[in-house]
Order: structure tokens, then sequence, then C-alpha cells
């Protein structure tokens, strides 16, 4: 056995990582380092290694091992970062258990996607090499690597399951997979994209349970929460949430229909996807393909006496119209947009071609939200400021004099981070606001301060100095000022 190593991190790649499966990697707190001619190096902990050790390694992995003595600490956290526990299907890293030529890789995989509750899942091919990504609390990590050989065939496995083409291999697809499997039942999405090696997949989880749920427990303040409320129990006039691809948007419109979903309204939604599933409500899926759009299922939902309608998103100026028409004709309407502040969900409308005094009198509230990275309570560290670390011209320096950083343990399996929260700005529109509408002013600031309303970029600082997340989470939301 070689002498203690020197303390310092141990690093696998994915290649290493299967040179020993996560079980036995827990069993003997053991992780691979290299392997020498028919000799497989392994770091052991130092505390547990030895002569004994060795020989029995040598006898369960059936070739000759060489133990480098590790700090126990080290090896610990090396153990949780790498080798994932709580599934029984886990081989190195966390990768699943299974021949990717055997029927079920494709479930498995799954399965594993869904247990770390990931949203995606990335299969790409590069010149010398394939590999998995999963998607997990909104950042990719690599979990399998393949070879090449076997990567059409999984590919024409998942175009088979979500009912492609097979033989077009030039064109970008789309398809959809129902997963029923194990007591799970779930949608999911599949993108077909054709990329300089080959096809690139992604597969995104869908259909989850919206009656889970919570509008109270999604991270709006108790006043935001009160103004949102209000402006959702009007009869009749339109809500905007507001946001990039992946802020949850689509999660704070179902929790809202949870909170409206009554035996007495009649509820429609037009989606595309259709990502939670909520019983009560008439959901709707968009098939372009066909011809069966946003615009043309609104004109359908007008005849179906609706009382509530959601859209899931607003992408032109003909569905803003017609979103717009249903809110004037006495019905509460839902929906998402594309903009950076929640202000400027009114300037976009307006640059749509929708007049001011259309949106003065119809709007009700306009929301826009971010998802920031929730800092693992159990080894968040305590850091002091410095006027660097703020992007350049940030003047709110002066308001932030500590701030906690990621560390990593095996709580969080040393990502320093544990789920995400929702930051939110919320403008509730009175008579003063639909006079700036009217108006198209640019100068509201001061107005909205008046109410206490707290734009996206307070909204992160009060999380920072909270000790909720990190400077590194929010930094983007930092770069300008809303108003």
């Amino acid at each position: 056995m070689e002498p203690a190593a020197d303390g310092t991190e141990i690093i696998l790649d994915t290649e290493t990582r299967k040179l020993v499966s996560g079980d036995l990697a827990w069993h003997y707190r053991i992780l691979p380092a290299r392997v020498s001619g028919d000799t497989l190096h392994l770091y052991a902990d130092a505390s547990r290694s030895g002569q004994a050790l060795q020989e029995e390694l040598e006898i369960v992995l059936g070739r000759k091992v060489k133990l480098l003595a590790h700090d126990s600490e080290l090896i610990g956290k090396a153990l949780a970062l790498y080798y994932i526990k709580g599934t029984s299907t886990q081989e190195a890293g966390g990768a699943v258990k299974i021949d990717i030529g055997q029927k079920d890789f494709v479930s498995e995989l799954i399965q594993e996607a869904r247990l770390l509750k990931s949203s995606d899942i990335h299969l790409e091919i590069y010149e010398e090499k394939c590999r998995i990504r999963l998607r997990v609390d909104g950042k990719l990590a690599e979990r399998i690597t393949l070879n090449k050989r076997d990567y059409p065939a999984l590919v024409n496995k998942i175009k088979i399951m979500a009912g492609m083409d097979i033989s077009e291999r030039r064109l970008p697809q789309d398809g959809r997979i129902f997963f029923n499997r194990n007591g799970l039942k779930f949608d999911i999405r599949v993108s077909v994209l054709p990329t300089l090696y080959g096809e690139k997949i992604v597969l995104r989880i869908l259909g989850n349970n919206a009656m889970e749920i919570d509008l109270r427990q999604l991270g709006l303040s108790a006043i935001d929460f009160e103004r949102y409320h209000q402006s959702i129990r009007k009869p009749n006039g339109i809500v905007l949430i507001s946001g990039p691809t992946g802020s949850g948007k689509t999660t704070t419109l179902y929790a809202t229909l949870k909170l409206l979903n009554k035996e007495s309204d009649n509820i429609l939604t037009v989606e595309d996807p259709i990502e939670y599933t909520l019983d009560g409500i008439n959901q709707v899926q968009v098939k372009e393909d066909i011809g069966f759009t946003f615009p043309r299922a609104l004109r359908t939902f007008l005849r179906q006496d609706p009382d509530i309608i959601m859209v899931g998103e607003i992408r032109d100026a003909e569905t803003a119209t017609l979103a717009i028409r249903a809110a004037l004709t006495g019905h509460l309407v839902l929906s998402t947009i594309h903009t950076n502040s929640a202000w400027g969900t009114i300037s976009r409308l307006i640059d749509m071609g929708i007049p001011s005094f259309l949106l003065a009198n119809t709007l009700n509230a306009t929301l826009a939200q971010r998802l920031v990275r929730v800092l693992c309570p159990h080894c968040k560290e305590k850091a002091s400021v410095n006027d660097h670390v703020f992007p350049a011209g940030f003047t709110k320096k002066h308001t932030v004099t500590e701030h906690y950083v990621a560390k990593g343990c095996k709580e969080c399996f040393f990502t320093g981070f544990r789920g995400r929260k929702a930051i939110y700005e919320i403008i509730p529109v009175d008579n003063q606001v639909s006079d700036f509408i009217l108006e198209n002013a640019k100068a509201v600031g001061d107005y909205f301060r008046s109410l206490g309303i707290k734009t996206l970029q307070e909204g992160a600082l009060d999380v920072l100095r909270s000790g909720e997340t990190s400077l590194e989470e929010i930094y983007p939301l930092l770069l300008n000022e809303n108003y």
C-alpha cells in the first residue's frame, strides 16, 4: 500500500468512475484512481485500508489491486459527489447499472432522471465520444459516457418510443413518450436535432401532478401574495407572468389554477406542451403540424362558455390580441410572455400592436420571476464582501456587508445547493398605473417605490442578505436596474 496522499481533493472523470461500481465504492470506501498495466490503483480510506482489504478487493474485482491511502473526509466527499446513493440501479458516478443494448436502458435512464428530480435529459454525440447529461436545479451534469458504436441504436430506440421516423436523420423532429412503469406515469417531450457528428436528443420530463403545488409556498412575500391574489380574484381581465425559459412561469400558472379551480367555474387551458395535469381543468395541446395553433384554440375557447382561460404563452400579436379580446368580453385570462421585467411586459405588448387603452382597461397585474438555487443550510459559509465582486456600475454595493458562499457537503452531494427559490416582481394595475400605460410612461420607478413594489434586483438582494443564496446566483440580476 502506498503512503497517504497529500490531502488534495479527488477528481474523477466519467470514464474513471466506471472502473468501480457505486455499491462497491460505498461498501469499501474506495475510489478508482488509475489503471497501470494490469493493476487497478484505488484511493482507500486511510482509517480502513490495509493488506486484508487489498486482498479482499482483488478477489471481489478479479484483478490486481494497489491501494492509495487517502484522507477519510475527502474520501467521503468524493463518494457523495461521484456515487450518488439512493437507487439500486446505479453504477459508478450514478450511471445506470445496465448494458446500453438491453431492452430497458431508456426506461432505467428516465427513472434515474426522475429520481434525481431532473427536468431534462441530454444525449449528445461528438467526434470522439458520446455522453448523457441531466439538468438538475437548472444546471447540467454529465452522468454517463457511451461508445460511439452504441449511440445510433440508442437514438433509434428513443425515436421509436416517441413515434418518430427513424429513417429521417437530416431534419429536426419532435415527439412524445408517455412513460408508465413502476407506478410512475408522466409525459416526456422529445426533440431530435441533427448536429455535425450525429443526432442530439433532449428529453423534457413533463406531466407532474399540479395537486402538489401550493401558490403560498412558491416564495411570494405576504404583501406580494395579497396583491397577486387580488388580481386573480377579479372575474375578468388578464394576468401576465414574464421571465426567461426555465424561470418557473408554468409552475406559478398552475399553482394559480389550482387555487382558482372550483366546480362552479369552467377552466380551459391551451399549452405547448402540457407540463402539469390537474383534475377539473380542461387541458388542450397545441398541434401546429395540423394547424391547431394558440389563436385557433382561443377562438374555439370563446364558444366553450369559459370562465377562466390559460394560454401557455403569448408568442405573437395574433395570440396577444385574442387574449386581450377574451379579457374584454368578461373572462379571466392567465398567460406568460418572455420579457425581462414586469413593466417590460407592457412595453412588449404595445410593440406587438396592442393599443395602450386596451391594456389599461384589461390588465389586472403583471408579474416577473426568476429562479435561483438555494444554498445548502448544512455547509454554506459566511464571507466578507469586496467591491470588485459586483458588476461594474452597480450602485447598491453598500447594502451588502456580508454574504454566504457554497461549500459542499454530503447532504447536497457537494454541489453547495439544495433546491431552488423563486424571486418575484409584481405590479398590480390600479388607476395610476393605468394612466402610466395610457401615456406609455418610462419614469415609473418613484411611484412603484412609493407603493413598496420591489424590483427583481431588490428581491435578489434580499435573498442574498438573508443567506439563502449566493452572489454568483443573483449576479445576472445585478447587471441592470429595472426602472
